[in-house]
């Protein structure tokens, strides 16, 4: 497991648990985007800013973030404000922008090429810990989930989709081995009253999904699938793995963090697929490039995960992941193993 030092000026100046947030694998993300004062850089998931303020202390750069969630915008706001008030270092900029990641192209045209992106996947800290933003089944709010607080809601989706089509959701999306059961009891349970809160959700999926070895709540894959559905993750995250890496300027690193298998396996392929490198069909053959003449490398052959510390003390940490990808104009030799 490789573990990266956190630079003193982090640990004094960036305390992001004071913020009401505490980012994942932030010290692993800060070595692997390798920040400089020169450099430009795109926090593409901003949420708490527990990653955007960790990199302002690091090194005077030019700092942008992205986020569809509008309130996270009012939080990064607050911070461009402060920034450009009290901070007196030499040549910063920082500008928070709206929109969703899979626009980033378009969205930073007038700033790209990037010496760094970093991608946070997943719900934040602060829409789960608001019980009105509905993302949490631990605590009773309005099914709502939409992190952009505009579209169909989860409410919606429960409420209005067909037994067949949620069964398909909760499956693939939250590879729920129990999903046509789980479907058919929504369905049921919203012929005796619609399902507006998420503490009536959680109570359908636990009645009809017992407690296993892994100690997850019942609930935790349904509520995952149904998010997913709901805010188009996948599809989303697709289109920004395309574009972000021609983001990078030479030398750029664009760094994601997962937390589940889905989306996981996404960022693998098109990580893979950007380094020019293609799928053994035996674990036996060797990796091979696809292109002799490759515009990026993967600078490390598996993904960084987190360390026991770390996840006894940020339990959201224990199932997350980073991969990264590199731009460079240089041939590039092949990496023994897969990400």
């Amino acid at each position: 497991m490789m573990t990266l030092p956190l630079s003193p000026r982090v640990r004094m100046q960036a305390n992001p648990q004071s913020e009401g947030h505490n980012p994942v694998m932030l010290r692993e993300v800060l070595a692997l985007l390798q920040i400089h004062s020169r450099g430009t850089y795109l926090d593409g998931t901003f949420g708490g800013g527990g990653y955007t303020r960790a990199m302002m202390a690091e090194a005077p750069a030019h700092l942008f973030a992205l986020d569809k969630d509008p309130d996270a915008i009012t939080r990064g706001q607050a911070l461009q404000d402060h920034f450009a008030v009290n901070d007196r270092r030499a040549a910063p900029t920082f500008e928070i922008r709206q929109g969703n990641f899979r626009d980033m192209a378009t969205l930073f045209a007038d700033v790209a090429p990037f010496d760094g992106i970093v991608l946070d996947l997943g719900v934040s800290s602060f829409q789960i810990d608001q019980a009105e933003r509905g993302f949490s089944f631990r605590q009773d709010g309005p099914l709502d989930m939409r992190m952009s607080q505009s579209g169909q809601s989860a409410a919606d989706l429960v409420n209005q989709a067909d037994e067949a089509t949620l069964a398909d959701i909760i499956y693939h999306y939250g590879e729920e081995r129990l999903a046509r059961r789980v479907a058919r009891a929504i369905v049921a349970a919203r012929q005796e009253e619609p399902i507006h809160r998420t503490g009536q959700l959680a109570a359908i999926i636990r009645k009809v999904v017992h407690p296993d070895r892994s100690r997850i709540d019942p609930a935790t894959r349904t509520f995952q699938a149904i998010r997913i559905a709901v805010n188009d993750e996948l599809t989303d995250l697709e289109r920004v793995l395309e574009t972000a890496p021609g983001l990078l300027r030479e030398g750029g690193r664009l760094v994601v963090v997962t937390f589940h298998s889905l989306e996981d396996r996404l960022v693998k392929r098109a990580l893979q697929a950007a380094a020019g490198r293609v799928a053994r069909p035996s674990r036996h053959m060797p990796v091979t490039l696809a292109e002799p003449t490759n515009m990026y490398r993967l600078p490390h052959g598996k993904p960084l995960t987190p360390s026991e510390d770390e996840i006894q003390q940020n339990p959201r940490a224990r199932s997350a992941k980073i991969r990264v990808l590199e731009k460079t104009r240089h041939i590039i030799e092949p990496l023994e193993g897969t990400l």
